[in-house]
């Protein structure tokens, strides 16, 4: 397989300040790709907003909750750049907790950061996309917990298991359009808080867990490969993890 190029394209990056979301933002912009970078974290935005200057990646202070804000992230990407060429949707947020231990604002959270920020976001991104006449691609990163969900995650991992139905039913609406749509499941790099959501200590993840630049990289494979072909469920599981 022929690998194509991706120098000059550009791509949207949400939850892209830290964990596998600035993995990409890194991972694109080293293939030569332009990112627009969309965070609650507007610190870590200017740090790499600094480290690859304003020709290269912008950082735009971005709630994923919000409709507008995510209409406003994809016109600041066509008219710096000129064109949209994909999405990466990493944005999310998680908790661990019996389904009875969440507080009612956590269970909203997840499902308005998880399931509406990634509706949200490719409603945005789809136009752009479409405008750009080349095609285009749509990569919504997913936690396994929505394959395989387990004890204390059963909210987080509806929220994830709504998102892979989002991606496979989006994958073929989109694939007429030229648009592929890939569900990138990787068993790791959420932001999950220190305790769960009933205080108690979250359960370490260190050793069982995808990396970020793992992750990132298989966004690069997707992205590249030729637009022929399109792959519409990618799992990714660490070595260590056997259940």
């Amino acid at each position: 397989m022929v690998e194509r190029p991706l120098i000059g394209n550009v791509a949207i990056v949400t939850g892209g300040s830290s964990g596998i979301g600035a993995a990409c933002v890194r991972a694109l912009v080293t293939a030569g790709m332009k990112v627009v970078v969309g965070a609650r974290g507007q610190d870590h935005l200017a740090i790499l907003e600094e480290e690859w200057g304003e020709q290269v990646a912008i950082a735009v202070r971005t709630d994923v909750r919000s409709p507008s804000d995510l209409d406003r992230l994809v016109s600041k990407a066509t008219t710096t750049f000129g064109r949209l060429d994909a999405l990466v949707a990493s944005a999310g947020v998680g908790a661990y907790g019996d389904v009875l231990d969440y507080a009612d604002d956590t269970i909203a959270t997840m499902l308005d950061t998880n399931v509406g920020g990634t509706v949200w976001a490719v409603r945005a991104a789809v136009p752009a996309l479409l405008a750009s006449g080349r095609g285009g691609d749509i990569i919504i990163v997913v936690s396994t917990a929505g394959i395989n969900g387990g004890r204390h995650e059963a909210v987080y991992a509806a929220t994830q298991s709504a998102q892979l139905g989002l991606a496979r039913a989006l994958s073929q609406e989109l694939a007429p359009m030229g648009i592929r749509v890939t569900a990138l499941c990787s068993s790791g790099g959420r932001a999950v808080p220190d305790t769960d959501a009933s205080g108690r200590a979250r359960m370490p993840l260190s050793t069982t867990t995808s990396e970020a630049d793992d992750v990132a990289s298989a966004v690069l494979t997707v992205l590249r490969q030729p637009r022929r072909i399109r792959t519409e469920l990618w799992t990714m599981w660490s070595m260590s993890e056997t259940g």
